[in-house]
């Protein structure tokens, strides 16, 4: 089956996002920097608010666990639009040519209430057809019904659609379903993987 859709995720794909970036500047060394966003403001708890939780709730959570480090822990959400580090410039340009040929969208694992802060800033966004967001849905990635919803929300069959995660675990669970897929590791350029294509 031919390529029809083609779905981006957007953290590590279109978006440049990294909590480092914001408390570089409030912690006095790397250490303790990396000790906090280990074993604190970790991944498994972040994962939890793009699967709908509030940052409310997660900061009042932690914040009872680990009280040391509360200022730190409200500033997460707070000062979170200082963990972007910017589009993802070199993925971002192969859009303007590829909406033409086919039809174009987002799927990705993020909060609810941290999108929209970018939502408006960058325009890319606005170029793709449709974008399901974890947080909205309540379902984060890898789990089977978010791309289930993206495809039927949007009318799309999985053999015509190549999705595009930077997350080993998301391609996984998307070629269990039929999508063509690209795993963006650190050592994959993405214009020559589409050119492989022949897009």
């Amino acid at each position: 089956m031919e390529i029809k859709n083609i779905i981006f995720d957007f953290g590590g794909v279109l978006m440049d996002w990294d909590p480092r970036y914001m408390y570089r500047n409030v912690f006095d060394n790397e250490t303790e920097m990396e000790f906090f966003l280990e074993n604190i403001c970790n991944s498994e708890w972040n994962v939890k608010q793009d699967a709908g939780r509030s940052f409310d709730e997660a900061t009042e959570e932690l914040v009872l666990k680990f009280p040391k480090y509360e200022n730190q822990i409200r500033i997460y959400f707070s000062r979170w639009i200082e963990m972007i580090g910017g589009a993802i410039d070199e993925n971002v340009v192969l859009i303007e040519d590829l909406k033409d040929k086919y039809r174009l969208f987002g799927l990705t694992n993020w909060s609810a209430e941290t999108f929209p802060l970018v939502f408006n800033e960058y325009p890319f966004f606005k170029e793709l057809e449709g974008i399901v967001v974890s947080g909205t849905e309540k379902i984060v990635k890898p789990d089977a019904s978010i791309y289930k919803l993206l495809l039927n929300r949007y009318g799309l069959t999985a053999n015509e659609s190549l999705f595009i995660d930077d997350n080993k675990e998301n391609i996984i669970a998307a070629n269990k379903l039929g999508f063509k897929t690209i795993h963006l590791s650190e050592k994959v350029n993405l214009k020559e993987e589409f050119k492989k294509l022949a897009l």
